[in-house]
């Protein structure tokens, strides 16, 4: 139901939901704070000061936070709520897993189209597989046996997106009709695959989670590009460290 504040429940690896009472890593789980005005604000990139409140990436979860007033109890006082604070959290996960999809795409780890997807298949470098979400079901049906072909069991550390349409899809990649594409390793990777997550969990959209230790999606060396040298430590343009 939800409780008061304590400073100790933003130390460590694990935050608490304040409305399941589940323990998580920062990266599961969405961070609030009250705004001057006293309204809950949502804090994605987990660095607006003050004192936080978490709730798991769920919209359900978050949804009963506002019915049973779990935020003013949390913050042991007045916290005004948005009626739309879940689709405000929704929109924001989604433009920050799209912007990190446009910086994974300049940094060289996309390619976008039937053949070229199979061929980086075929090299074994693919971190994930991205569908539109308007994709038609045959071309994900045969990318998906060119990835076990390729893969083998290993296929199942691979995860494979359909959170996106193809015009956002378009837009992320700066290139018209894209509707198939691969995430390939690389530095970059495991950012991005962080917010596809947390978006898709929000959503209560199926994901398949690599198991513990597969190397899959291990970085490469650190290559020169600056601006990817700052993704590798968490960092993007006008994204903090969390």
């Amino acid at each position: 139901m939800g409780r008061a504040v304590d400073s100790r429940d933003e130390e460590g690896p694990e935050r608490t939901c304040v409305v399941t009472r589940v323990k998580g890593s920062p990266e599961a789980m969405i961070r609030f704070v009250l705004a001057p005005d006293g309204q809950v604000t949502p804090d994605i990139a987990r660095r607006l000061p003050g004192r936080g409140v978490w709730v798991s990436s769920d919209a359900k979860a978050l949804a009963k936070a506002l019915t049973t007033k779990a935020f003013p109890r949390a913050f042991r006082g007045p916290a005004e709520t948005p009626a739309d604070l879940v689709a405000r959290v929704d929109a924001l996960l989604e433009t920050d897993a799209l912007q990190w999809l446009s910086l994974a795409n300049k940094a060289g780890l996309l390619v976008a189209g039937f053949a070229k997807v199979e061929a980086a298949i075929g090299k074994g470098k693919v971190a994930a597989l991205i569908h539109a979400a308007d994709a038609g079901a045959d071309g994900v049906e045969k990318l998906g046996k060119s990835l076990r072909r390729a893969y083998g069991p290993a296929a199942d550390n691979v995860p494979t997106l359909g959170i996106f349409d193809s015009a956002q899809l378009d837009l992320a990649l700066g290139r018209p009709h894209v509707i198939h594409a691969a995430l390939t390793t690389g530095s970059a990777a495991k950012a991005l695959l962080t917010r596809c997550r947390r978006l898709a969990h929000f959503r209560g959209l199926p994901w398949r989670e690599p198991p513990v230790g597969t190397t899959i999606l291990q970085d490469e060396a650190p290559t020169s590009d600056a601006a990817l040298n700052e993704q590798t430590s968490g960092l993007g343009p006008g994204i903090a460290n969390e």
